[in-house]
């Protein structure tokens, strides 16, 4: 019954993207259209397969009939992107460590600080916060900063678990920084770098739909949100912007991609940077 690997991809059908579009959208907020229908395909081939389903027809039944819960999270899985890298908008990791950071710190006092990376994809934007901070805050960054980091795919988040990446993700990056918050692999390892233990112990992961945030025990000094609001509607923007404004303290700061605003959302916060906004006391 499987599908050959290699083999040709059963056609998709109107009412079955429907479905799938119609699926995606009410468990993750991803809009998809006519124009993904190619993506669709190529990222769906894989489960086919693997799953032994002969056309897209029964692959989409069996996902509505799923009662575990297995087969929503595996479709959003694939259709989730994931595209990052270390440093990305490096304007934004600039503000944090000289604007943000010690504002925070004078406003917190003796508490610790609380950042939430909110999509953050196979890890990357996390751990460079992480580096931020560490390099600003020194060797008691654990104790002044908990740094927590979700994303919706777990397929994402094993491999920020894992923290293995290749050593050219990394090649761009400044010598002293590499070496400073990177072990190099070795042997069968070579040419991988690894994020520091001292890093990783930095941050915690935790799957997390931005559609249906669940109660969180905290409110946040500082929220990156970034990349993430551009496959979401209106409708689902402004939801997602009023839960994140909601768990920012009083003088907490919202980050989000240059590709991104919030114009069309209606929010309390004031803009203090290209991207940056800012929660009212």
């Amino acid at each position: 019954m499987k599908t050959v690997a290699g083999t040709e991809s059963p056609p998709l059908s109107d009412r079955d993207l429907a479905r799938i579009v119609r699926l995606v959208y009410e468990h993750s907020g991803i809009t998809l259209h006519e124009g993904k229908r190619a993506l669709i395909v190529a990222r769906l081939q894989k489960r086919l397969q693997e799953g032994g389903f002969r056309s897209f027809r029964d692959y989409v039944r069996w996902v509505e009939a799923d009662t575990t819960g297995q087969g929503i999270t595996s479709l959003v899985d694939a259709m989730a992107t994931t595209h990052t890298s270390f440093f990305r908008e490096p304007s934004h990791f600039e503000y944090l460590g000289a604007v943000a950071l010690p504002a925070m710190v004078a406003r917190a006092g003796r508490r610790r600080l609380e950042g939430w990376c909110a999509a953050c994809a196979t890890g990357e934007e996390a751990y460079t916060i992480a580096m931020t901070l560490a390099d600003r805050l020194g060797p008691d960054v654990a104790s002044r900063v908990r740094l927590l980091a979700s994303d919706l795919s777990t397929r994402a988040l094993a491999a920020a678990r894992a923290a293995v990446y290749s050593a050219e993700r990394v090649a761009q990056l400044p010598v002293p920084l590499v070496q400073a918050h990177f072990d190099k692999g070795l042997g069968a390892h070579h040419g991988l770098v690894r994020v520091s233990s001292r890093i990783r112990a930095l941050v915690e992961l935790r799957r997390i739909n931005l559609l249906d945030i669940p109660p969180l025990g905290r409110t946040f000094d500082f929220i990156f949100c970034r990349n993430v609001l551009i496959y979401f509607d209106a409708r689902v923007q402004q939801r997602v912007v009023a839960g994140l404004e909601r768990l920012l303290e009083p003088g907490g700061y919202l980050f989000v991609s240059h590709s991104e605003s919030l114009t069309a959302v209606a929010h309390e916060l004031r803009s203090v940077a290209p991207a940056v906004y800012q929660r009212r006391d």
